[in-house]
């Protein structure tokens, strides 16, 4: 028996009568994968949870790539009733719906540089469910003699080895072999820089002088004079809204208080600027502002989808081409295609300029444009129209013609 063969029998075991003794179906061989340790909790990374800056960027990332639309389409027309699709968009398993398994892959793919999720397939060996495991428990490997990559996952019964084909795979850029690199660990000496100072902050703000005011005295006073005087002065200034009658004799100076070092403003800048250039995002999106420069949210907005988005989501659709589809399918026209439209929508003039030129000029339906503000289709609202005053160069006009719309206009008459 080789070793796929030995996989699908681990995976894959034919469903067997519940009423039989000792029975077992698909979901008990996954049982040791759950006791004691579940493979599929993923355990949560001390400087994401501790560090708000790489927090808000990974939260951004996952959050734009589980709300972009994604659908399966042959040859440019969207399709609906396949069972892959279904998979994918609704429910990839039966704990997660499409947008939360998205949000999850680049959550891990933003933090441990790699992000993985097994296909089962069910009794017609068709993907049936895609199972996000742990990225600490799976290891790209290359067989000896074949050069082919497989994963190796540490179970708790043991180690097992998946072919390419059967996991999807997302990760950061890598040098050597085929697991990414963690922008985490880019980032170690930036977090703990940035913790340190934070401490450094905290134990000055603990350690700072609390009093308000300095009172000089001209004479000596004894310890039940000072009260009394410190008494009155809190009195006073309590009763009249914090105006200070300064007396013959007394010197009152107000101590000025740095809780803060401005420094750390500084640093926090330095901080938010090498988080962005690892994760490839413009540094206003983490809330820097200096020398942010744009005319418009649309200019901003189209920086991120075309510096940051698009190699995400290419990687996203190649994965899921070459591993959800066969490649008959593949062969006829089908592909998996996320729409960064829906990101550049612009606001309302711009929308409406948009969709004026684009169905003047035949490149969309007015039923289409419809669609993306979300109406219903009208009837005859399919059809491509073309302005009137637009002909192809080398066409010949009959005097009086309007190809466009189909008439031949009389002499003299409009």
């Amino acid at each position: 028996m080789s070793v796929v063969d030995k996989l699908k029998s681990f995976f894959f075991r034919p469903k067997a009568d519940p009423q039989a003794a000792g029975s077992s179906t698909v979901a008990d061989n996954f049982l040791p994968w759950f006791s004691p340790y579940n493979m599929f909790t993923v355990r949560a990374s001390n400087t994401l949870a501790t560090n708000e800056t790489i927090f808000a960027a990974v939260s951004r990332l996952s959050n734009a790539v589980g709300c972009l639309p994604l659908k399966l389409f042959n040859n440019f027309v969207p399709v609906m009733d396949h069972f892959v699709a279904d998979l994918l968009v609704h429910s990839p398993n039966p704990n997660m719906n499409g947008f939360d398994f998205l949000r999850t892959l680049e959550a891990h793919r933003d933090t441990f540089g790699n992000a993985y999720a097994l296909k089962e397939y069910d009794s017609r060996y068709q993907p049936c469910a895609l199972w996000v495991l742990d990225p600490n428990r799976v290891k790209p490997v290359l067989e000896k003699t074949t050069r082919e990559l497989w994963y190796e996952v540490d179970a708790d019964d043991g180690r097992y080895y998946v072919h390419n084909l059967e996991m999807i795979h997302v990760k950061h850029i890598h040098a050597v072999g085929y697991a990414g690199i963690s922008p985490i660990d880019v980032l170690k000496n930036t977090a703990d820089f940035d913790v340190k100072v934070k401490e450094f902050s905290l134990d000055q703000i603990d350690s700072a002088v609390k009093a308000s005011f300095l009172l000089k005295m001209a004479t000596n006073l004894s310890d039940e004079r000072k009260r009394r005087v410190l008494e009155s002065f809190q009195r006073f200034y309590q009763e009249n809204g914090g105006v200070l009658i300064q007396e013959q004799g007394v010197d009152i100076k107000e101590i000025e208080r740095k809780f803060i070092d401005t420094k750390v403003f500084e640093v926090e800048r330095i901080t938010r600027t090498r988080v962005a250039s690892v994760y490839n995002m413009p540094a206003h999106l983490l809330g820097e502002t200096e020398g942010v420069n744009y005319n418009s949210m649309e200019q901003m907005t189209l920086e991120f989808v075309q510096t940051t988005l698009v190699p995400i989501i290419t990687q996203y659709e190649k994965e899921f081409n070459r591993k959800l589809l066969t490649q008959a399918e593949r062969k006829s026209g089908y592909y998996f295609k996320f729409n960064l439209n829906s990101l550049l929508r612009g606001d309302m003039q711009t929308r409406g300029e948009f969709y004026f030129k684009g169905v003047r000029t035949a490149v969309f339906t007015p039923n289409e444009c419809r669609a993306w503000e979300d109406l219903p289709p009208k009837e005859f609202g399919d059809k491509l129209y073309i302005s009137g005053d637009l002909y192809p160069i080398d066409m010949e006009r009959e005097k009086g013609t309007t190809p466009a719309i189909g008439m031949k206009m009389e002499s003299g008459k409009g």
